[in-house]
This record gives C-alpha cells, sequence and structure tokens, in this order.
C-alpha cells in the first residue's frame, strides 16, 4: 500500500508555478506556433478568406503543389551515432556570399495584400536573420524601399521579361544601382497558371468589394483597417510604367520569352544570374553550358503548370549531371526544417521559403516573419544534431531515401519515336 499524506504547502507551490501571462495579444499567439502549419491556421482565422486563398491556392486541381508536400514527407532519413553535435553550424555560402542559414526568402507578389508590412516586413526579417530576401518583379514594395528596410543584408531580384522590354531593362538597373547582388531569371510564366479558387472566390487584384468579402471581413476587421488606411496597394516598382494592376499583371506573362533575352540581361546585370523555373535535366545542362550561376528547381509553387514535375523528386538527377558547373537551390512544397536539410542532402546548394514565409506575415507581420524564420531555424538545427551531422557539408545523400510514392510507366514499344 502507498502511504499517503497531506501535501505540505511548500512542496505544493513547487510544483505550481504560474506562468506569467503574455498581455501582448500577437505576442501570445505567436508563441504557441510550434510550426509552420501552426502559423498557417493563425493565418487563415485573421485574413480574408479570397485573401487567404490566394496565397494558399495553387493551379488547376492543385496536383503539383499537393505531390510537392506529399515528396517531402515520403523521406526516410538516417541517423549516424556517437558524434559530437553539441555545436552544429548551419551558415552556408550561396552566390558569392554568406547566409546564417540553407534558406532564404522567395519572391512573392502582391505581398501586402496578404498583411500591409509586406515585404518590408520580409526584408528586415531576413537581414536581422542573416539570410537573403528577394524581391518579386510583382512586389508592393520598391526596390530602394527593399533596400532601405534591408541595407546591410543580402537582397535578390527577381525578373519577370516583361511585352514591353524597356521596364524590364530599367528595373535590372535599378537593382544594380540598389545593390541587389543577384538577379533571378524566370522562365516558368509564358502565360499565368489557372488558379481557379481565385475564380470561385470572384477574387480580383485589386480586391473588390463585394457582398461576400464585405460579409467575410466582418469578423476580421483588423485585416480591412490596415488594407484601407495604408498607402495603395499597386506593383511599387512598377507605378512610373503606367496602367492598370491587370495590365501589368498581363504584361509580365510573356509567351515570346526566350534565350536571347537571358543574353540581353546578362549582358546588363553585373552581379550573379539564377534562371529560376527549371524543370528538366536537358534545360539544366543547357544552362550549365551557358554559364549561368545557379538555377532553381520551381514548379512556381504549384501556380502555373499543374502536374508539373516535383523539384525535390527532379533534385538528385540534376545534381549528378550540373552540380559540379553551377549551384542548384530548390523551391516549392518546403514548410518544414527537414525539408530544407533533406534538400542540402540531396545536393541543394540553397532553398526559398515562398508560403511558409506568407503565413507567418499573416499571422503576425514582422513579427509572424521572424517566427517563421526561428521554426524553420530550430528545426534545421534539431534535424542536423538528430542526425548527427555537425555542418552542412556533412550532409549527403546516404541521410536521405526518398520513398517511392509514383513510379514512372515505362513507354509501350508502340509510343516509342523511331528515326526515320
Amino acid at each position: 500500500m502507498v502511504k499517503r499524506q497531506l501535501p505540505k504547502p511548500a512542496e505544493l507551490f513547487e510544483l505550481m508555478r504560474f506562468k506569467k501571462p503574455e498581455l501582448d495579444a500577437r505576442k501570445r499567439r505567436l508563441d504557441a506556433a510550434l510550426t509552420i502549419e501552426d502559423l498557417r491556421d493563425i493565418a487563415r482565422r485573421r485574413t480574408p478568406r479570397a485573401v487567404f486563398d490566394y496565397t494558399e491556392g495553387a493551379a488547376e486541381g492543385e496536383i503539383s503543389l499537393a505531390r510537392a508536400r506529399q515528396a517531402f514527407q515520403d523521406i526516410e532519413l538516417h541517423p549516424s551515432i556517437l558524434r559530437d553535435v553539441s555545436k552544429v553550424d548551419t551558415s552556408t555560402t550561396v552566390l558569392g556570399g554568406s547566409s546564417a542559414m540553407p534558406f532564404g526568402i522567395a519572391p512573392t507578389g502582391f505581398t501586402r495584400l496578404m498583411q500591409t508590412e509586406g515585404e518590408t516586413a520580409g526584408a528586415g526579417a531576413a537581414g536581422a536573420a542573416g539570410i537573403p530576401f528577394t524581391l518579386s518583379t510583382l512586389g508592393t514594395t520598391s526596390i530602394e524601399g527593399v533596400k532601405a528596410a534591408n541595407p546591410g543584408g543580402r537582397n535578390w531580384f527577381q525578373l519577370y521579361v516583361m511585352r514591353e522590354r524597356e521596364v524590364s531593362y530599367g528595373l535590372v538597373e535599378r537593382a544594380a544601382a540598389a545593390g541587389f547582388d543577384s538577379l533571378f531569371f524566370t522562365v516558368d510564366t509564358p502565360v499565368a497558371g489557372a488558379r481557379l479558387r481565385d475564380r470561385r472566390n470572384g477574387f480580383s487584384i485589386p480586391p473588390q468589394l463585394t457582398l461576400s468579402t464585405v460579409l467575410d471581413a466582418i469578423p476580421r476587421p483588423w485585416w480591412w483597417y490596415d488594407f484601407l488606411t495604408t498607402p495603395k496597394l499597386e506593383f511599387a516598382s512598377l507605378t512610373s510604367t503606367g496602367g492598370t494592376v491587370g495590365e501589368l499583371i498581363d504584361s509580365a506573362m510573356d509567351p515570346s520569352i526566350s534565350f536571347a533575352d537571358l543574353d540581353v540581361i546578362r549582358g546588363m546585370w553585373p552581379g550573379k544570374i539564377v534562371v529560376k523555373g527549371v524543370q528538366n535535366v536537358e534545360d539544366s545542362k543547357k544552362l550549365a553550358d551557358l554559364g549561368v550561376d545557379g538555377i532553381v528547381l520551381s514548379n512556381h509553387g504549384g501556380r502555373q503548370l499543374d502536374r508539373a514535375p516535383v523539384p525535390f523528386r527532379l533534385l538528385p538527377d540534376v545534381v549528378r549531371e550540373v552540380g559540379d558547373d553551377l549551384e542548384v537551390m530548390i523551391d516549392t512544397g518546403i514548410m518544414n526544417g527537414a525539408d530544407i536539410v533533406a534538400s542540402v542532402a540531396l545536393g541543394a546548394r540553397f532553398t526559398l521559403v515562398g508560403r511558409a514565409y506568407l503565413y507567418g506575415l499573416m499571422a503576425g507581420g514582422r513579427a509572424g516573419v521572424d517566427r517563421t524564420i526561428a521554426i524553420l531555424s530550430e528545426q534545421v538545427v534539431r534535424t542536423m544534431k538528430l542526425l548527427e551531422v555537425a555542418s552542412l557539408d556533412e550532409l549527403g545523400p546516404q541521410h536521405v531515401t526518398q520513398l517511392q510514392r509514383l513510379q514512372p510507366v515505362p513507354p509501350s514499344p508502340r509510343s516509342v519515336v523511331r528515326d526515320a
């Protein structure tokens, strides 16, 4: 029998230590977020449906995005044992400069739509964390505004080659003048993908007030207060070019873009040049032969061609072919620091996070982006320690197995194209 007694008050108080209440509501909800999925849930509650769906959604049946996220779940990690990981080094070099972590913030368009601090919050948080920030051509903070928000950090610029080439050339010159060190030449947007959530929501850019949007806004007055009491939402780097927002979006999608445009931009740009949106081995090899500095394996977050190749699946083959000739980066589907570690293990020089950043932004502005970076960084460090690797250089293919869920079907003999 267990002997029972009344608890002594001194012993009871040792067990019952009350946590000091956090009076700052934003800090309280962000501190409670332990994963990117937690930030996503907060963002969904705080943001009008049409705006959240614009961020969350992908093209058509959203198969590409689902497959990309599933591919990161379908891995097996292989730890070593009895290695000293009391300290781990997460720093890396990419495109001629340093980064405190093997990930940076991806370019996102119309970012102030999600939360009014927009790219200013992203750039400032990236600079504070010592990681790069990428500004989109369709960003809602100007090139110069991002430089002011991140004056001592690394800023990259993502370029759409627009129908009016002189507009794109002017952006290249401004980014160079502002000290952006790398240019991301984007190649996967000859036309816009079919984003059906936006159509079903009746969503337009800029947002238009309808009965459904007003009703959806009732429980989210803080979003509308920010939206209606801050500067006009526009493509900040394109304000001098004229045209409506819709016309500018249409002009950014140009089906005539070619390798000749890449040659022109390379001749103008003084820094590193990266081609973003590569989706097969052969194009990777051609770009390596052309001498670009890097490529980003990307299907645009699933927002362009649905059923496109999964970048993470493509990564080992591309690294095997061109990894010694250029820097291979990856985006699409990254929601956890383990995804980042697995990508580096399979040969990625660097990774880019888009939606994860926007979930944090919607959840809490600048503080929310800081929380996104902190969550991913903690997960990177913990995954490395559990794998028992002390630096990114120690990661290799031996640490990751990609489990096969989808297998290509070999072509039948009748479908093989033969030379005449």
